[in-house]
């Protein structure tokens, strides 16, 4: 008879009792009553423990092995979750059923429910093992690398792991620890047309200040711009190494251009540095770097870079960051031009939906001064502005992305006194880029890229117009 069926004939018993008028004495009815009283409450008792006794779940592990060896176990997981949520009410003190049905949810891919499930499971027990071990599978596939590695050591730390399952999560640690250091190779060909290879001045002649009087004097051919076709050809490595409160990363690239005009060739080195400290409202970035130019064969200027960022966290899909750069820049060829260059900037970069695409949308703005390591500099020192304008949204298959720069200088000291008669002089610089990425294959890309470069200046010498277009391929490995 089921023990709830008892429960209620004896109630029933109880609340249809009747007491003769002449009948035994009271006391004897309530040695009865008292009675009855004892064994509805052990009935009861006894229901609550039945109703609440969690089956044996033996029989589901096969079910749960089954879903996890076939190749489409999909269908017996999923049939695995749905027997097991019919036990709920009945395990709801199961550390054994929370550690099977989580298991069962992460095999259908439902992580944020295996996440819930088997922290339920750790918190009624903590060292259910097959809890643990599945916890930290879930946390790595939430991307919570650093959690699942260090609960996965204090798995490999208990005397009670089983050899073949010790195996098992040394050779997933192994893996794990792997995705802390990864590296990255890139290799871009690009093949263009230069409109002013040797980054010559526009005017056809400048005007010399001789005895206090204009003299314009012609620029021979070697001096005016030079336009032809170049190969542009780079190969960078990467290099990042991650920890649970901070990152490292490194870039190398070598970069070169050649031309049937040589003496414009170009051969460039850059190494660049950063450490990031990120937390939940905010990131610490600290950066170094160093440049080399050859132009022509000859080294042209070597700098050295170091700064500092402070970015905020993202709110409303936006990022906010201020930053400062201190840079040396050494010129071999012109020692006088030697300068200290410091920035302070700030920006912000926010993604909009545009035309029913989500596009990418920045600008930056800044305050830049160089100041000369000595006192023969012609113009002195300057000081300065910059802006940035950035965007890119998707396009066809690909990537449409454009940059505006613009900077302003204006020197403390005339230039020259042969060049507009000593006038301290300006110069405003605006750079374009317009490019078009799309993924051919995985690891190759095809490239499509637009330059326009325009200085202008109160002294002739310095405006020049450069535009660059060109296309290639960018492989990563």
């Amino acid at each position: 008879m089921r023990p709830d069926r008892a429960i209620m004939i004896i109630a029933r018993m109880y609340m249809n009792m009747r007491t003769p008028r002449h009948s035994q004495p009271f006391r004897r009815s309530s040695v009865v009553l008292r009675s009855l009283s004892l064994l509805l409450g052990f009935c009861l008792l006894l229901n609550a423990g039945w109703a609440y006794a969690c089956p044996n779940l033996q029989p589901y592990y096969q079910l749960e092995l089954q879903s996890t060896q076939d190749s489409d176990g999909a269908p017996l997981s999923e049939a695995l979750e749905t027997q097991l949520a019919a036990l709920m009410g009945e395990c709801l003190e199961s550390s054994e059923f929370f550690a099977l049905y989580g298991a069962a949810q992460l095999n259908e891919g439902k992580l944020a429910e295996s996440l819930e499930s088997l922290e339920r499971a750790l918190l009624l027990n903590p060292n259910n093992g097959a809890a643990q071990i599945d916890y930290a599978q879930a946390l790595y596939r939430r991307g919570q690398l650093f959690s699942a590695l260090d609960l996965n050591s204090q798995i490999l730390a208990r005397a009670d792991t089983p050899l073949d399952i010790r195996l098992v999560l040394l050779e997933r640690d192994t893996a794990w620890r792997k995705q802390t250091r990864r590296y990255g190779f890139q290799a871009d060909v690009l093949a263009g047309f230069d409109d002013n290879l040797n980054g010559a001045p526009d005017p056809s002649q400048i005007a010399l200040t001789l005895s206090g009087q204009p003299v314009f004097y012609p620029l021979s051919d070697d001096y005016r711009p030079k336009s032809g076709p170049y190969l542009n050809a780079s190969v960078a490595g990467n290099f990042v190494q991650l920890a649970p409160d901070h990152r490292h990363n490194a870039v190398a690239e070598i970069r070169s251009r050649t031309s049937e005009h040589t003496a414009s060739d170009l051969l460039q080195l850059d190494t660049r540095y950063a450490y990031e400290r990120p937390t939940k409202d905010r990131t610490w970035r600290l950066t170094a770097g160093l440049g080399h130019l050859m132009f022509g064969g000859t080294s042209l200027f070597t700098s050295t870079t170091f700064g500092a960022q402070y970015q905020l966290a993202e709110r409303k899909d936006c990022t906010r960051q201020i930053g400062a750069a201190l840079q040396y820049q050494l010129y071999h060829q012109q020692n006088e031009l030697t300068a200290v260059e410091s920035k302070v900037a700030a920006s912000q970069h926010c993604t909009i939906t545009l035309l029913g695409w989500k596009s990418r949308i920045g600008a930056e703005i800044g305050i830049v001064s160089n100041s000369a390591t000595g006192d023969n500099r012609p113009g002195g020192d300057r000081q300065g502005w910059q802006g940035k304008i950035d965007w890119q949204f998707p396009l066809y298959k690909g990537v449409l992305s454009s940059q505006i720069n613009f900077t302003s200088t204006r020197d403390d000291s005339g230039y020259s006194i042969v060049l507009n008669n000593g006038e301290k002089r300006w110069l405003d610089r605006t750079y374009m880029l317009v490019q078009y990425r799309q993924m051919l294959r995985p690891n190759a890309t095809i490239l499509f890229n637009l330059y326009h470069q325009n200085q202008s200046s109160n002294i002739d010498l310095f405006d020049s117009l450069n535009t660059t277009v060109e296309a290639g391929l960018s492989f990563s490995f």
